[in-house]
């Protein structure tokens, strides 16, 4: 783009599961990346744009996870510093009819799972949203959902399939369903829609998955043959219609009927209500939820284009990401779209890589061979020639009266009879396609291989436009979202009946060429993405398939040709026009391809890496470096390339002089040569008797010194060896006997050639074995420190595991220590704000009970008037012989007010003896009659400290306090409600508490009697700790720890007599700040002081 000041395309192609999504988002993430650091938020709303992207158009099929179903090219805009500032996403031919249904081992979109695994429990009750099994748009295909270990343990049952239950989840590395749907609201959120915009999106996604459980029956009431939305199906209708936005009634009537205008002379008629047979309610209810998730996406998209800032663009590099060549058991419309798309992409690329480089090579007379390839031109002229191609005639069918699948599909075989093509189905190399009649499909053959197609839902899929019932019902909507999915136009305004047809194949074809055209206007660069293996398993490599993917996509004939020709070029006229204003003038007489000629001579280039055509050079494969260096050199290398042309067009002419003079100096020299010979031929003579005689013996000095070239190797391997002195003594050896054996080959010119041969043989044996002993003792020593490094490796390894391990077993106990104390601390609040409120309820008790006090002796006052009043009434009727009326009724009312106050209580424990009522403590399993026994209990322990402490002897200092003089004053202020029902209803929960006590002053010591004690002196005023375990109410361990003597360790059940007897509310512990520890604290100075572990009741009796 910098260098050819032109905007430049991307073509990402391959197979499907061949990697293209995942080489898009790498192409995008370098773009931003490196060349949009300073765009800001363009650069990141590009890339947030992919998991919106995939979440709303991706879905996983037998070949690949995380299929793109749907096609998109997206470009990235430069400004003229070719700095990002801004992008732009088209998209094409979304595969609707997956939404409806899917084959078993495939799913729907990906956002349909995320919204049941990963949203909120508000938004999936909001929705009334479950799990897959329960949509039908769902549960024909596979429901399991993307997940991991870590996102399995957050799903609870009622989002999982039964399937997802049974088999657990897919893997996958690059999905996650649950984590995934945060990503993708994320996403929405840093693209710029609020809550209330992603709410409507997810609305209409709901509103999809409700409207496809709505079922028809056949309406025995309707003489026309009509339906009726089953009973069984009517709440699924009540919540699409509330998503919706819509009035149910309308919406059932929408369902079964549809709307027709007769037409009279060309003007509008009556206005008929047909109504609908079950097959045709069910596609009347197929094609709204197909035209509810086509136009969401279709917003979906404006959205990301609209949040993306947009600034003035220079150029822009669009990547096309469009789903690759498909093959399957089923073939339908939309892998005939999918294939048609990827034959004109395999054309252009025949075209940019193939045609064009070879009509240019001719045009420049370059003698490069030609290259064959696999045209397919005609396969494009099959599906999209105007009038009988296969779009053409399926539009042609759509529009008749009854199309019929079998009547287009007879068509397309008459118009194109003989085609190379197109064939039969039975002409197929699949068993299950040659089954296939021969007008339910057609056999066509692309240039990746031929494809099987089944034409029996081509006419449905191929009809983009919805009923006018359903539209008008849409566009009334309270729904304001979804009546701005379904905007009123001309065309809807004027659509009526049966003949309504929307052709989604002549829209894809046009939008097609609209992508063409911009990618002819663009440099283009081409991807092929290669799949390895057809299971989707990491190294796994298949040859015969690659190689298969690799010759279908034409790569064979790409890499032929670039092995033979020239991929860079340059035109005389413009390196002649670079360089002349820095030429002197005899070099500006030179033409231009002469002047090409002598600069690449200049510049050292082999003639074997360039050629010259008619207009350029051009240059082979590898030669991009000087290539640059001509091309792209700045004005002060242009002017030193200058002085090299003139120093080499200099040196060419002199070297032509030079050669003059040589050639008759040669001449010269050839006439001295010939009276030279006789000389010569002498001196060869003498040299040849020479050699004969003493051949021998120096020849075998010659290889003795040989040998001792291996000493210098020896002396090195002996000086790393640690034993060196012995081996150094070896090697001095061995070179004093080469030396004596060369003075005397020297001296004795008559020894003979055996005696030389023995002698070598000998010394190089000896040689040979030293330096192979050494080399062993080298080998065996580096070894032996080999190995001892290894130890020593490993066990650093071993202690920087076991280093890691112990770090991350204190990190784990360390947040869970800080989450049960924040359990605690909020526990504590709790029981103080409800401590509060028993306060308040008390004092309401009191002012009641106060009240009724009041009430009863005023009663027991009228009582006794009316009392008074009887006897004198009896009196007088004695004298009189009359009769007395009864007693007033105030007896009777207060009578009934007495037990006011009192508590029902479950059980009456107050004659039990103590070891009852230890024993069931101790044995029983009733939960109610274990909390009421110990209540007893400790009621009773109660009455006996409080009759005890009455009578001891007020001079006396307690020894051992039950605790701590702070919580009994605590329990003597507080007065509280009778709480027996509560506590036997309460909750019998473990908790733990650690408070200090200190020891009265000093003062206090003396004037109760221990002037004289100076042991007891020495520790007043030091602090102590007491530790209590509350099992529900009340103590099961207690444990005191002082500084000056041994740890005092009570339970209950065997120190009863010792311990608090006060309840937890009673000691305020639970609302005091800081008191409350956690169960290994407590436990780990209780076993560190001799305690054994605790026991509960009810476990006890087990």
């Amino acid at each position: 783009m910098k260098s050819l000041k032109q905007s430049q395309s991307i073509i990402v192609s391959g197979e499907s599961g061949a990697g293209k999504t995942e080489s898009t988002k790498y192409l995008l993430r370098y773009l931003c990346e490196l060349w949009g650091s300073a765009a800001g938020p363009v650069e990141q709303k590009i890339l947030d744009a992919n998991p919106v992207l995939e979440a709303f158009g991706n879905a996983k099929t037998t070949r690949n996870n995380n299929s793109s179903r749907f096609g998109k090219f997206m470009e990235v805009h430069f400004d003229n510093k070719y700095q990002v500032v801004g992008g732009f996403i088209s998209h094409y031919l979304l595969e609707k009819s997956r939404i409806c249904v899917q084959s078993s081992e495939e799913r729907n979109y990906h956002v349909f799972y995320l919204l049941c695994a990963g949203a909120p429990e508000k938004l999936r009750r909001d929705l009334n949203i479950t799990n897959p099994d329960d949509y039908r748009y769902l549960n024909k295909g596979c429901t399991q959902y993307f997940s991991n270990s870590s996102s399995e343990k957050v799903l609870n049952n009622s989002q999982k399939s039964e399937s997802q239950q049974k088999k657990g989840g897919l893997k996958d590395p690059m999905l996650d369903d649950f984590k995934d749907f945060t990503s993708m609201d994320q996403a929405l959120s840093r693209l710029g829609l609020t809550d209330q915009n992603k709410l409507d999106i997810y609305t209409i996604v709901a509103a999809v998955l409700h409207l496809g459980n709505v079922t028809f029956e056949d309406n025995p009431q309707d003489s026309k043959g009509g339906c009726q939305v089953c009973p069984v199906s009517e709440k699924s209708l009540v919540t699409a219609a509330t998503l919706l936005g819509v009035d149910k009634g309308e919406l059932r009537q929408a369902l079964v009927s549809k709307v027709m205008m007769t037409n009279r002379g060309g003007m509008k008629g009556t206005v008929i209500m047909v109504p609908l047979k079950v097959y045709e309610a069910n596609s009347a209810r197929d094609a709204l939820a197909k035209a509810l998730y086509s136009n969401l996406f279709d917003h979906i998209v404006r959205s990301i284009n609209k949040s993306i800032p947009f600034q003035a663009s220079s150029y822009y590099i669009g990547v096309l990401d469009i789903a690759g060549f498909e093959y399957f058991t089923v073939n339908s419309f939309e892998q005939f779209c999918i294939n048609y798309c990827n034959e004109k992409l395999q054309q252009f690329f025949n075209q940019r890589i193939l045609k064009d480089e070879q009509e240019l090579y001719k045009k420049e007379a370059l003698k490069v061979e030609k290259i064959e390839f696999v045209d397919n031109q005609d396969c494009i002229d099959l599906v999209e020639t105007k009038g009988t191609g296969i779009f053409n005639l399926l539009d042609e069918e759509s529009k008749l009266p009854k199309p019929s699948p079998i009547h287009f599909t007879t068509e397309v075989h008459r118009v194109w009879n003989g085609h190379f093509r197109l064939a039969l189905p039975r002409t197929s190399k699949l068993k299950a396609h040659r089954e296939i009649r021969d007008d339910e499909g057609f056999l066509v053959r692309h240039f990746a291989g031929a494809v099987c197609y089944h034409t029996a839902q081509f006419i449905e899929k191929n009809n983009d436009a919805l009923h006018t019932s359903l539209e008008c019902l849409v566009q009334e909507s309270r729904n304001k979202f979804l009546q701005s999915l379904f905007p009123v136009t001309n065309n809807s305004q004027q659509k009526g009946g049966k003949l309504a047809f929307d052709s989604v194949g002549l829209k894809f074809k046009t939008q097609l060429g609209e992508l063409m055209d911009k990618l002819e206007s663009t440099g283009t660069s081409f991807v092929r993405c290669i799949k390895p293996n057809q299971k989707m398993n990491h190294h796994e490599f298949e040859g015969g398939n690659i190689l298969s993917q690799l010759q279908c996509s034409g790569m064979t004939s790409v890499l032929e040709l670039m092995q033979m020709g020239f991929p860079s070029r340059a035109i005389f006229s413009d390196l002649y026009n670079m360089y002349q204003k820095y030429m002197t003038e005899d070099l500006k007489r030179l033409d231009h391809r002469l002047f090409c000629k002598v600069l690449l001579h200049a510049m050292g280039m082999n003639e074997k890496d360039y050629s010259f055509g008619i207009t350029k050079v051009f240059f082979r494969p590898g030669k991009f470096a000087e290539f640059d260096l001509i091309m792209k050199s700045d004005p002060e290398n242009l002017k030193k390339i200058i002085n090299k042309v003139r120093k080499w067009l200099i040196t060419h002419r002199w070297k032509v002089a030079q050669w003059c003079a040589l050639s008759v100096i040669k001449l010269k020299n050839k006439i001295l040569y010939r009276r030279e010979n006789l000389i010569t031929v002498q001196k060869n003579v003498r040299m040849f008797l020479s050699k004969k005689k003493h051949a021998p013996r120096y020849k075998t000095i010659m290889k003795v010194k040989g040998i001792e070239s291996m000493l210098s190797g020896m002396e090195s391997i002996s000086q790393q060896l640690k034993n060196k002195t012995a081996t150094e003594a070896e090697v001095k050896a061995l070179k004093s006997e080469i030396m004596a054996t060369c003075l005397k080959i020297k001296s004795n010119p008559s020894i003979k050639v055996d005696t030389l041969n023995e002698t070598y043989n000998q010394l190089l044996d000896r040689a040979n074995k030293l330096m192979a002993s050494l080399q062993d003792m080298l080998r065996e020593q580096k070894k032996a420190e080999e190995q001892e490094r290894l130890r020593k490796i490993q066990e650093d390894m071993e202690k920087e595991r076991k280093r890691k391990e112990e770090e991350e077993k204190m990190k784990m106990e360390y947040e869970e220590n800080l989450k049960k104390k924040a359990e605690i601390e909020n526990r504590r609040k709790l029981e103080e704000k409800k401590r509060e409120q028993d306060e308040l309820t008390k004092r309401d008790f009191e002012i009641l009970k106060a009240e009724q006090e009041k009430e009863e002796a005023r009663l027991r006052e009228q009582m006794e008037q009316e009392r008074r009043d009887h006897e004198l009434a009896l009196r007088l009727a004695n004298e009189c012989n009359s009769q007395v009326e009864e007693l007033s009724t105030v007896s009777k009312t207060l009578d009934g007010n007495k037990n006011i106050t009192n508590y029902n209580k479950k059980y009456d424990l107050s004659k039990w003896k103590y070891s009852e009522l230890r024993d069931t403590i101790n044995t029983s399993c009733d939960i109610e009659l274990l909390e009421a026994c110990r209540h007893e209990f400790h009621r009773r322990l109660k009455v006996y400290h409080a009759w005890k402490a009455k009578n001891n002897k007020k001079a006396a200092l307690p020894q051992n306090e039950r605790a701590p003089k702070a919580i009994m004053d605590e329990a003597n202020r507080a007065t509280r409600l009778n709480r027996v029902s509560e506590m036997i209803n309460g909750n019998s929960s473990q908790r733990y508490f650690r408070i200090p006590f200190v020891r009265p002053n000093l003062q206090k010591s003396l004037t109760e009697g221990h002037e004289n004690d100076v042991s007891h002196n020495q520790t007043m005023g030091k602090k102590g700790w007491w530790y209590a375990h509350f099992d529900g109410q009340y103590v099961a361990r207690q444990m005191e720890l002082h500084p000056d003597k041994s740890p005092i360790l009570l339970v209950a059940g065997i120190d009863d007599m010792q311990m608090c007897e006060l309840s937890l509310e009673e000691t305020g512990l639970n609302r005091k700040k800081g008191a409350e520890i956690l169960e290994h604290e407590f436990d780990k100075e209780w076993l560190k002081n001799g305690g054994k572990p605790y026991v509960r009741p009810s476990q006890r009796a087990k």
